[in-house]
């Protein structure tokens, strides 16, 4: 079972920020307002929040997590997402993300086998709580639909960077 020593500092940082950034691809494929923003992080948050309490997550899953619990976890994060999103668009934000998603799937296959097909499940149940989060195309909170094209297209850009099946 892999955990941080399997990887390289910059590798493991890329695999700290695939949890965020599965997220914020599809928050920025279709960008919700304040209100909505605020929804998809704290359904990534809690996406995150039940893997730590499931008893079947794998070593590498619960290492992630108790790294992103740390000072020097967060501070990693921090720094790369500032790098991330430094004068992006959101239509960068989405390429960039599924990028890093395409070296994480790659790195994971190398470094992690065992433990690829679980943490990529992870990274895209995130994304889907993201989608689902809020509701888009409404006006205050009436109409629109759960999950829009725009991120219906961009969750399957997600499964195609992970290797995975939409």
């Amino acid at each position: 079972m892999a955990t941080k020593q399997n990887f390289t500092p910059e590798e493991w940082t890329k695999v700290l920020e695939s949890i965020m950034l599965a997220g914020m691809a599809v928050s920025a494929a279709d960008p919700s307002g304040l209100w909505g923003t605020v929804k998809e992080a704290l359904a990534s948050k809690s996406a995150l929040a039940a893997s730590k309490r499931d008893a079947d997550s794998n070593e590498l899953i619960k290492a992630v997590i108790a790294d992103l619990e740390t000072k020097e976890g967060r501070s990693a994060i921090q720094n790369a997402l500032r790098k991330h999103v430094a004068g992006a668009k959101p239509a960068d934000i989405v390429h960039r993300s599924l990028d890093n998603l395409r070296q994480v799937s790659a790195i994971l296959e190398t470094k992690a086998p065992h433990d690829a097909e679980s943490f990529k499940t992870l990274l895209r149940g995130i994304s889907q709580k993201v989608a689902e989060a809020s509701t888009e195309g409404g006006f205050l909170g009436l109409g629109g639909v759960r999950v829009s094209d725009a991120e219906k297209a961009t969750l399957a850009d997600i499964a195609n960077a992970l290797g995975t099946t939409a």
